[in-house]
C-alpha cells in the first residue's frame, strides 16, 4: 500500500482503534438496554470512525508518564467515544444537519428512524457518564467534569447552537472560531486532558497538552472545513459540499483556500510546539497533530 498522510494516519491510530473497538462493544450498552436500541446503538456506535479521540486520551496518558494500563483510562476513552458518537447521531437529524450518509453507512435516523436516533443519543450521552460514575479511584469525579463542561451547555452544545445559527455571533473569523472551539475542539481538549489527569499530570503537563489540544482542535476543524470543498463524498465517508450548500460559516469561505492551508499548518506548528518540554513521551502526539493536517494533501 502507498503511503500516504491518510494511510499514515490510520496506521498510526490502528492499535488504539482497534482496543476502542473491543472495549466499546463491552461497555457501549448497559445490561436491561432493549434489543432494539441495542441494535441501533452498535449501528451508531461500532465499525467505523478513525477514533481519534480515544486515542487522544491514551496518548496523552502516555506523554504525562503513564506506564501501566489503567482501567479509568480505558473508561475515558470509551466515554469520550460515546459522547462523540450521540453528537453525531444527533448532528445528523433532519432537524440539524440533515444527512443521511456516516462513515459510509446510513446515518441512525436513516436506518432506524427519528425516533429512535434521538434515544440512541441520549443513551449513549448519559452511558458516557455512568462508565466513570462507576469507577471507585477519585479522578473519575474530575475527569468526569471535564466531560461535563465540553459536551455540555458552553463546550460542544454551545458550538451547536451557533452553527445552527441559533445565537447571536460576531461576523468574520472571531465567529468561526467560536463555533470551532466548541462544536469540535472543547471534546478534543477534554480527551488529552483527561488522559494526562489519568496519569497524574502537573500542572505544567497539563498546560503544555491543553494547548496543543487547542491548537490541534482548530487545525482539525480547518482541515475539514477543507476537505468539505476538495475531496469527495466516497473519500469522506459523509457527504461533501454541505458546508457550502448549506450556507454555512466557514473558514475557506472566510480566508480562500490557500491562507486556510497556511492557517492550518501554522496551528499545528504551535500545537508541537507547546509540547517541547514533554520529551519523547509525546512523539506520538507531534506525530498525529502533522498528520492531521496532512489530510488535505
Amino acid at each position: 500500500m502507498d503511503k500516504t498522510p491518510k494511510t499514515e494516519l490510520l496506521a498510526l491510530l490502528a492499535t488504539y482503534a482497534q482496543r476502542a473497538e473491543t472495549l466499546l462493544e463491552q461497555w457501549c450498552t448497559p445490561a436491561g438496554a432493549p434489543d432494539s436500541l441495542v441494535r441501533a446503538i452498535h449501528h451508531g456506535v461500532l465499525d467505523g470512525g478513525k477514533r481519534l479521540r480515544p486515542a487522544l486520551v491514551w496518548m496523552a496518558y502516555h506523554a504525562a508518564g503513564g506506564r501501566d494500563e489503567c482501567e479509568l483510562t480505558d473508561r475515558a476513552a470509551v466515554a469520550v467515544e460515546l459522547i462523540h458518537a450521540y453528537s453525531l447521531v444527533h448532528d445528523d437529524l433532519p432537524a440539524m444537519d440533515d444527512d443521511v450518509l456516516r462513515r459510509g453507512r446510513p446515518t441512525v435516523h436513516v436506518e432506524f428512524g427519528e425516533a429512535m436516533a434521538i434515544l440512541v443519543g441520549d443513551a449513549l450521552l448519559t452511558r458516557a457518564f455512568e462508565l466513570l460514575a462507576d469507577h471507585p479511584e477519585a479522578p473519575s469525579a474530575v475527569i468526569a467534569g471535564e466531560l461535563a463542561r465540553a459536551a455540555g451547555g458552553a463546550g460542544m452544545v454551545a458550538g451547536q447552537v451557533a452553527d445552527m445559527d441559533l445565537c447571536d455571533l460576531p461576523e468574520g473569523r472571531d465567529g468561526i472560531e467560536y463555533i470551532h472551539a466548541r462544536k469540535t475542539g472543547a471534546m478534543i481538549r477534554a480527551a488529552v486532558r483527561m488522559g494526562a489527569i489519568c496519569a497524574g499530570a502537573s500542572d505544567v503537563v497539563l498546560n503544555a497538552v491543553t494547548a496543543y489540544a487547542e491548537n490541534v482542535g482548530f487545525a482539525f476543524q480547518v482541515v475539514d472545513d477543507l476537505l468539505d470543498v476538495t475531496a469527495t463524498t466516497e473519500s469522506l465517508g459523509k457527504t461533501a459540499g454541505k458546508d457550502e450548500r448549506d450556507e454555512k460559516r466557514s473558514i475557506v469561505a472566510l480566508l480562500g483556500l490557500e491562507a486556510t492551508q497556511t492557517l492550518a499548518d501554522t496551528l499545528t506548528q504551535k500545537a508541537i510546539d507547546a509540547l517541547a518540554e514533554l520529551g519523547e513521551d509525546a512523539d506520538e502526539l507531534r506525530t498525529l497533530a502533522n498528520l492531521l493536517a496532512e489530510r488535505v494533501h
